[in-house]
């Protein structure tokens, strides 16, 4: 962390709209400790530094990413896999396992896909491989989800930038809660798929 908040402070604005585009591309930069430093720098410079610039400049790396993601995969299709560097990040057996999961889950997939930081990229990949949803409905999925954590992450950072201690205790609660929620999140779906399925058979 204190590595990416040097970087943003050398930098400001377009060091953080960089690194949130290259975690959409896979880099394994953690996409919550780089929003979490761009709202230390604004609790520290405040100044020259406005945490809500940095937000809207958040959101749009974050939103950025997801979206080349989406578009390698919808310009280039499954041909995506010749390139080596993708094959890092989308192979052979994600590209079933998300495609599967797209079968069983439909478009909400897309939404919870923003709090699993290992799935995220292959995901949105896929949905650009497929088709099976238009670009404005990816948009829109994404900065629904985004609209839910990256405020979380940059205000939070703004308001512990001088207590770095406390702020790394308040990244693990938080990242705890994110779990839990999409844990209820993914319990909630599965048991209105049972209960569709239930009335179904009823039905037949």
């Amino acid at each position: 962390m204190d590595l990416l908040v040097s970087f943003f402070t050398d930098y400001g604005y377009w060091a953080v709209l960089f690194v949130l585009i290259i975690c959409g591309f896979g880099v394994p930069i953690p996409e919550d400790i780089t929003l979490v430093s761009g709202g230390i720098i604004a609790g520290l410079y405040p100044e020259s530094v406005n945490v809500h610039i940095m937000l809207a400049v958040s959101m749009l790396g974050v939103l950025l990413g997801d979206s080349t993601m989406y578009w390698l995969g919808r310009i280039y299709g499954v041909r995506i896999l010749r390139f080596k560097p993708m094959r890092r990040i989308l192979t052979l057996q994600r590209l079933r396992m998300v495609r599967a999961k797209f079968d069983r889950y439909g478009n909400r997939v897309l939404f919870v896909a923003r709090f699993l930081p290992g799935l995220r990229a292959p995901i949105y990949m896929v949905s650009g491989i497929t088709r099976r949803v238009s670009y404005l409905r990816f948009l829109l999925l994404d900065f629904f989800a985004a609209i839910i954590s990256v405020p979380i992450w940059v205000y939070l950072g703004e308001h512990g930038a001088n207590n770095r201690e406390w702020l790394a205790e308040q990244i693990k609660t938080g990242q705890s809660g994110l779990y839990i929620i999409l844990g209820l999140l993914a319990l909630f779906i599965g048991w209105k798929i049972y209960k569709a399925k239930k009335n179904k058979q009823a039905n037949a």
